[in-house]
């Protein structure tokens, strides 16, 4: 299910518009899951968060140090879908 991230802007407290290869668009709110720790961090700065870019490798979004997230899981925030689906869910554990 993965979907890549193609294009990502910073809004500002923590908040990237992200668009995603099959189109879906929508704004994801971070403050909430960052843990603002280890690479993580350097983020906890605005300008530094601004700094944001799509690794096109990687299929997400990612910052000058090396941090990214998990493009299921910003696309599940979109879209408000959980990213494993519940029958899934029992074999992750």
């Amino acid at each position: 299910m993965l979907k890549d991230v193609v294009t990502a802007r910073a809004l500002g407290e923590h908040r990237l518009h992200l668009r995603f290869e099959d189109g879906v668009e929508g704004v994801v709110d971070l403050a909430p899951d960052l843990s603002f720790q280890g690479v993580f961090a350097p983020l906890r700065d605005p300008a530094y968060f601004a700094r944001v870019r799509v690794d096109p490798e990687l299929g997400t979004v990612a910052w000058p140090n090396g941090a990214d997230l998990d493009p299921d899981v910003l696309y599940g925030r979109v879209t408000g879908t959980p990213v494993l689906q519940e029958h899934d869910a029992d074999l992750a554990h």
